[in-house]
C-alpha cells in the first residue's frame, strides 16, 4: 500500500496579496494592485469583530465594467463579497479542493487566528500541490 504525502495549504498558498479599505474606489484599487496573479483583492476589516471581505477581478468585470459603471466612481465596498470562506492554513489541499468544490469557490484566503496569511487557488493546488511533486 502506497503512503499518500500529506500537502497542506500553507504548503502551495501564496503570501502575496493586496488588503485594501473598503472605502477605496475600484479605480485606486487598480491603479495600486501589486499581486494581480491572485485574481483578488482582499478588503481588510474595518475593526477587530468585522469580518474579511474579498473582490475577485471578474466582479469588477461583471459589476462594474459590464454595468457601465465608472470605477472612479464605485467602493470596493460595494461589489464585495462578505463575509468570505476561508481555509486553515494546516489543511489538507485534498479537502481544500472538495471545499472549493462544494461551495463554488475558486481562491479564498488563508486564516489563521483571525489574520489573513494568504491566499489559495486552485492554480496553486495543482501546480504547487500536485506538478511540482510528481516524480
Amino acid at each position: 500500500m502506497s503512503q499518500k504525502t500529506l500537502i497542506r495549504v500553507r504548503d502551495v498558498m501564496s503570501t502575496d496579496y493586496d488588503l485594501v479599505n473598503g472605502m477605496s474606489t475600484v479605480a485606486d484599487v487598480l491603479k495600486n494592485s501589486e499581486f494581480t496573479a491572485t485574481k483578488c483583492i482582499i478588503v481588510d476589516k474595518r475593526h477587530e469583530n468585522d469580518e474579511y471581505g474579498l473582490v475577485m477581478l471578474s466582479d469588477i468585470a461583471k459589476k462594474v465594467l459590464a454595468r457601465d459603471k465608472s470605477p472612479e466612481r464605485v467602493n470596493i465596498y460595494e461589489i464585495m463579497s462578505k463575509p468570505v470562506i476561508s481555509v486553515g492554513p494546516d489543511m489538507d489541499i485534498r479537502y481544500c479542493s472538495r471545499l472549493f468544490e462544494n461551495f463554488g469557490l475558486g481562491r479564498a484566503p488563508v486564516v489563521e487566528h483571525r489574520k489573513i496569511l494568504g491566499i489559495v487557488g486552485y492554480t496553486d493546488i495543482v501546480l504547487r500541490g500536485i506538478r511540482d511533486r510528481l516524480v
